[in-house]
């Protein structure tokens, strides 16, 4: 239950998951990570240097963004990339691209084991080639539900992007909402290819619906999607009542986040936070509690804390 291999044509632009949570022994701070590119770096080698990798911010719960981050990478013709990270509020965070003020310059990216983080002023920065942290039985998923705990994402790396940030600039609202989303040139335009706070793209039925979401943004998800949500939830046996409730709980796609709470999902959500299972209370109406798969136990104590790479 997570957005790996959702439909997006380029794993550069693929999103797998978005995490928010506390800054471990400092409330003051807060650390934001946005994965892309599942199994790497067997589809894709590097981040795509057309592409804006982004975080949107919304401070007053319109399902609009009122301040953004956007990360863009250099090209790699040299097997390298670095990346500058823009801070944009106001108008400007509803763009995409490089818009803002630009407060990491030039980090340089990993693309092996060794841990490159750049440090500007009170924010930190790490982009490269990391563990996959998301642990769920997807096996037993597609066949009806029948968990062995096998998980298929214990051996699998991902592309992270991590920022520390303080919550200061986070806006005076201490309740914030956050997603994720790549952009990237469509005929000379970017356009939105992913988009992900909560894996709601797993009630979508269609392999076209799955395409449609990902480039739909969050403020017009309930108009387009609300009522095949319903639909769905009804599906696994919620009255039409229950099944609308939970449809508008789901939608539009963001991340609820209290930056003065240590507390994991619902409450922003943490590596170790067991997402999967969660889920599956959902569907079967608490028929089943778990897929049988526990987190992992290669992620840092510390910046960026997704673990080290697998393989060689």
């Amino acid at each position: 239950m997570a957005d790996h291999f959702d439909a997006v044509p380029d794993s550069r632009h693929d999103i797998t998951d978005l995490y928010i949570f506390q800054k471990p022994g400092d409330p003051a701070k807060s650390i934001r990570i946005l994965n892309v590119n599942p199994a790497a770096p067997t589809l894709a080698t590097t981040f795509d240097p057309e592409a804006s990798y982004e975080f949107k911010i919304d401070t007053n719960a319109d399902a609009q963004a009122e301040i953004a981050f956007h990360v863009v990478f250099t090209s790699s013709g040299d097997g390298q990339q670095t990346a500058t990270v823009y801070r944009a509020t106001g108008e400007a965070a509803e763009h995409a691209g490089a818009v803002g003020e630009a407060i990491i310059y030039h980090a340089p990216v990993s693309f092996d084991r060794e841990l490159r983080i750049t440090t500007e002023g009170a924010y930190r920065f790490y982009a490269g080639l990391r563990s996959d942290p998301f642990f769920f039985d997807s096996e037993g998923f597609r066949n009806n539900l029948q968990y062995t705990g096998h998980d298929a994402n214990a051996d699998k790396n991902v592309f992270g992007i991590v920022l520390e940030v303080p919550n200061s600039v986070l806006g005076s609202n201490r309740s914030i909402g956050i997603w994720a989303r790549t952009m990237a040139p469509v005929h000379g335009l970017l356009h939105q290819m992913d988009e992900m706070a909560r894996p709601a793209n797993i009630f979508n039925q269609t392999k076209e619906d799955k395409h449609t979401f990902n480039g739909t943004p969050p403020a017009q998800q309930r108009a387009i999607f609300l009522q095949k949500s319903v639909a769905v939830f009804q599906g696994f046996s919620y009255s039409e009542a229950e099944a609308t409730q939970i449809a508008l709980e789901w939608l539009p796609n963001i991340l609820r986040y209290d930056y003065t709470s240590a507390g994991g999902y619902p409450n922003g959500r943490k590596l170790a936070d067991d997402i999967a299972d969660s889920g599956l209370r959902l569907i079967t109406q608490g028929r089943i509690t778990t897929d049988l798969v526990a987190p992992h136990t290669d992620y840092l104590a510390d910046f960026p804390y997704l673990g080290p790479p697998h393989g060689g």
